[in-house]
């Protein structure tokens, strides 16, 4: 089996949620990942953009490989972080998992035509919950070939993690 770009470069992942007992949860689900991962945590919608934008104290964030977006978020909400996303070339290949209470048909559809790339219903319920942060980890972490970082974004010194 020839080696991937995920046998040897941490995957830099972004959550982006204002819900501390949902980032703990996602935190405890990734420790123990087939693949090694550092997730760095915006708890709302300018602080996403900022570290994307790698503004202010993010001005040496990595580049994301995979952010996990709530809608429900303070200041600015999922919704317009994801249309910023799409709407910048150097972002707009980093995929977008929505992960977000909401089930409401408005809610996804309106995330898929602003092209995320799912859409996923947190479950209450904690072993539910640590199943699907399993399962988004083991698709988008080890299924899928996620696109290449070029060297002006690997985040080197950051001593984010």
């Amino acid at each position: 089996m020839s080696s991937t770009f995920q046998d040897w470069q941490p995957i830099d992942i972004l959550l982006v949620e204002d819900n501390p007992g949902d980032v703990d949860l996602t935190k405890e689900a990734l420790e123990g990942a087939k693949v090694c991962n550092r997730l760095h945590v915006a708890e709302d919608g300018e602080q996403a953009l900022d570290f994307l934008f790698r503004k202010g104290q993010y001005a040496d964030a990595p580049r994301p490989d995979l952010i996990l977006l709530d809608l429900n978020l303070p200041k600015r909400d999922g919704r317009e972080v994801l249309e910023e996303i799409r709407a910048d070339a150097d972002l707009t290949e980093i995929p977008v998992v929505i992960l977000t209470t909401s089930q409401a048909d408005e809610d996804v559809g309106h995330a898929y035509r602003l092209h995320a790339n799912c859409y996923i219903a947190k479950p209450v319920r904690f072993q539910q919950f640590l199943h699907v942060i399993q399962a988004i980890e083991e698709f988008w972490l080890t299924v899928v070939k996620l696109p290449r970082k070029r060297p002006d974004e690997s985040g080197k010194g950051t001593g984010h993690a």
